[in-house]
């Protein structure tokens, strides 16, 4: 049926129905803006120094293996658990993480136990991340921290007093897009004193992928240049962890005939 003269007489028996369509798009209009307004403030917000430092610290922590890498270069690179975990907090808001690595056959026996620091980098550095290394008062009582109950670590107190010498400072910066890491960076080029095996000094690669993975390279140098220890090839790809990755912990890797010593000393170092 098509609409007659009622249609419009009803419009003109309401004057005040155009003057609130009118209002009620206005606020409409402006709710839309302002909702508008907030997302892309949200979306655009920038990422601060300290969330830079977070998300390293929380991309260091947890259980990480090299397990494809050995099967896949066994000659070069072993099996190696990779295990971090936050330990404390400093006054100025840096985190202390435990860290410790161990082959993938005994993980409770780590040969190497260290303190990383994680903290923004100073202003005037052009980097995002600073990563350092410290030894440990007494690496013994250490041993295995991420793996006890909270309640049988050593408090965040006593961390702290136990923290030694500074060993090495790593700066990351944010990696460009369409790159597959995160954060990337290394110590500075001549690198801090080390004394293994020859060595005078010794440097340090650093990159965090995204899930969590983490490609660290660390080599020695002797006084003339020559590399005496750490892998040739690239860094040590570390992979977090699968749930089922200690139910084949007991299956033999295929090591190839190289002599172990020679493997030990030519892939990564066991004692500093």
């Amino acid at each position: 049926m098509c609409p007659g003269s009622e249609s419009v007489s009803d419009s003109k028996s309401d004057p005040n129905s155009n003057g609130w369509s009118r209002a009620r798009g206005a606020v409409l209009k402006s709710l839309v803006l302002i909702g508008g307004a907030l997302l892309v403030r949200r979306l655009t917000k920038s990422t601060t120094r300290w969330d830079h430092a977070r998300i390293v610290a929380q991309s260091l922590s947890g259980e990480k293996f090299s397990k494809e890498q050995a099967v896949r270069d066994p000659d070069n690179y072993f099996n190696f658990r990779w295990l971090s975990c936050p330990a404390a907090d400093m006054v100025d808001g840096s985190k202390v993480l435990y860290f410790e690595q161990a082959f993938w056959r005994t993980p409770h026996k780590p040969f190497r136990q260290r303190f990383f620091m994680v903290k923004p980098c100073a202003k005037e550095l052009k980097c995002d991340v600073e990563v350092s290394t410290y030894a440990i008062r007494d690496a013994e009582e250490y041993k295995n921290f991420c793996d006890r109950p909270r309640d049988q670590r050593p408090e965040p107190e006593e961390v702290i007093g136990d923290i030694a010498e500074h060993l090495t400072t790593i700066h990351l910066k944010r990696c460009e897009r369409g790159k597959r890491c995160l954060y990337e960076g290394s110590t500075p080029a001549d690198g801090f004193p080390n004394s293994w095996n020859g060595a005078t000094r010794c440097t340090s690669e650093l990159a965090v992928l995204k899930n969590n993975e983490i490609h660290a390279w660390d080599r020695g140098y002797d006084v003339d240049g020559n590399q005496v220890w750490g892998v040739k090839g690239g860094p040590y790809e570390f992979k977090p962890a699968p749930a089922s990755s200690f139910d084949d912990a007991f299956n033999p890797l295929s090591f190839a005939s190289q002599p172990l010593g020679k493997r030990i000393e030519g892939s990564f170092v066991l004692q500093e």
